[in-house]
């Protein structure tokens, strides 16, 4: 099959399209913090909405853990740092 150049230029591009790794913030749950101290926080850092917030700390309580924020790793490290400096327990994984 002979391809025109317009289709060879679209296949080239596809072939350059840059594959970027997605990390994740997991937050992990803890006897010490309250509700409202984990909402507030992923309210603040994570930039969630209040609904999102607070169905993450569900999740968190009931499973012990839950996903909270993804990105490139340059991108959460310090959302990271400021869950771990708010009391929070968390990793990038």
């Amino acid at each position: 099959m002979i391809m025109g150049t317009r289709e060879k230029e679209s296949e080239d591009l596809l072939l350059e399209e840059e594959v970027v790794e997605q990390n994740e913030i997991v937050l992990f749950n803890d006897n010490v913090n309250t509700f409202d101290h984990v909402i507030e926080t992923l309210i603040k850092v994570c930039e969630h909405t209040p609904e999102q917030a607070e169905q993450c700390s569900l999740i968190v309580h009931y499973n012990g853990k839950c996903t909270v924020k993804t990105g490139e790793y340059s991108y959460l490290e310090p959302k990271c740092s400021q869950l771990l400096e708010a009391g929070l327990s968390a990793e990038i994984v």
